[in-house]
């Protein structure tokens, strides 16, 4: 289980940590402006825009995978399968930063199906 919430942890900080790139690429944009970030974001483009893209979907991959590792906590699924499913959900969500990141779309597809599935499978293994 100790894994299982590790993963958890992890994808919790994913949103966090691709702030990054945004916050680096505002600074760019004419310096970080706190008092209308969306607003600077809306005119992010290129790089910019993918790593604020990448750190929204981090947002909505979240809300899959936390509910589903905490239903295998709840009901005591937390066996090998599960926790596998779990590394590889995480796995899959940071190459899928750096492929955003890095404009390899393709490639980003498929790690975000991968992180997709592996949060629906584990909520699929649950069921009695």
């Amino acid at each position: 289980m100790t894994t299982l919430i590790w993963c958890l942890f992890i994808a919790g900080l994913l949103p966090l940590v691709a702030k990054a790139p945004v916050v680096f690429a505002m600074n760019k944009l004419g310096g970080y402006d706190n008092n209308h970030p969306r607003e600077q974001q809306s005119k992010l483009t290129g790089f910019g825009a993918r790593a604020l893209a990448a750190h929204q979907n981090a947002f909505e991959s979240f809300i899959i995978f936390a509910p589903a590792v905490l239903l295998a906590i709840a009901t005591h699924h937390i066996g090998a399968n599960i926790t596998l499913l779990a590394i590889i959900h995480v796995c899959a969500r940071i190459a899928y930063h750096i492929f955003y990141l890095m404009d390899i779309d393709k490639l980003r597809s498929v790690v975000w199906f991968i992180s997709t599935v592996s949060s629906f499978s584990i909520i699929v293994l649950c069921i009695p």
